[in-house]
């Protein structure tokens, strides 16, 4: 089994862009409000991951060890996550899964610029133009939005979402310096997964409530958007260029607004089109232009 997969990576790349794109739709499904959906998530994720993380010896060890500012960045990371969650998982409330998805995908481009400000790093000039583009690109969506208050509101918390996930990118990048990844996203993700419990209780949220959707949803956002997507662009970092994984990414937004279609019946306009077409663009040409630049 696992040979006929390594001879068949590409398959197993397929099964991770449905995964991650199965992640809006799955959030539409939930009748839990958004902060407890993206609780649910967390938790689960948590849940799956500490068999294998405490299974590890050499994980144990590290664990044991790690430093008090590592395990603090560590969670502040995780907490930066929590609100990206829980924004992203709101903006799905009200605008489209096409306009959500796609604001989101900007993430790349607030870690670049992050990058530059706080970590003294460079931005190539082409690049510049690519960033450009990518902004362009949301005004032009959030202007199709503009004729309804519910929408622009959604794109608002998308753009604000993917700020959040750029933090959370860019202390990763510090942590990760010293520090595995098994170690790192499971001290991130249970902050993060504690963070949401907590934001859920302060708000009065009863889990019981609100029936099984929310615990089923959060289940299949673990096993799919996570352990089968997230996972499985970094499993394939083995087989493919940084800069194939990063397009495969960009994959997600345009499959996840095909299937809002028939589910949904959301229609893109042809100005959300073009912005979203814009943003794509924008971001993958940045990251072409990035792994260029760090190849020379």
């Amino acid at each position: 089994m696992i040979t006929h997969i390594q001879k068949h990576p590409m398959l197993v790349m397929v099964v991770g862009i449905i995964g991650v794109s199965l992640s809006a739709i799955f959030v539409r499904f939930s009748q839990a409000p958004s902060a407890m959906t993206a609780a649910y998530r967390l938790v689960w994720t948590v849940l799956l991951m500490t068999p294998a993380v405490f299974g590890k010896k050499e994980v144990r060890k590290e664990l044991r060890q790690i430093r008090k500012k590592t395990a603090f960045l560590s969670g502040l990371s995780g907490f930066f996550l929590a609100i990206h969650f829980a924004l992203w998982f709101e903006s799905l409330q009200h605008t489209s899964v096409a306009s959500s998805t796609t604001i989101v995908c900007t993430e790349v481009i607030w870690v670049s610029l992050g990058f530059w400000l706080f970590l003294k790093g460079k931005i190539p000039r082409l690049a510049v133009i690519a960033i450009a583009i990518t902004l362009a690109g949301s005004v032009l969506i959030a202007f199709s939005d503009s004729s309804s208050d519910s929408q622009l509101y959604g794109d608002c918390l998308a753009l604000l979402a993917a700020l959040a996930a750029a933090v959370y990118m860019l202390i990763g990048r510090v942590v990760r310096e010293k520090t595995s990844t098994t170690v790192y996203t499971y001290l991130a993700y249970s902050v993060c997964a504690g963070v949401l419990v907590i934001l859920c209780l302060v708000q009065g949220m009863n889990p019981i409530k609100y029936g099984w959707s929310g615990v089923i949803v959060g289940l299949l956002l673990a096993v799919f958007s996570t352990l089968l997507g997230h996972s499985i662009f970094s499993w394939g970092l083995k087989f493919f260029s940084p800069s194939f994984v990063s397009a495969s990414k960009l994959c997600e937004p345009v499959v996840a607004a095909l299937l809002a279609v028939p589910l949904f019946g959301e229609y893109p306009s042809l100005l959300a089109l073009l912005g979203g077409g814009m943003i794509l663009g924008g971001v993958y040409w940045y990251s072409r232009i990035e792994r260029k630049t760090a190849s020379q």
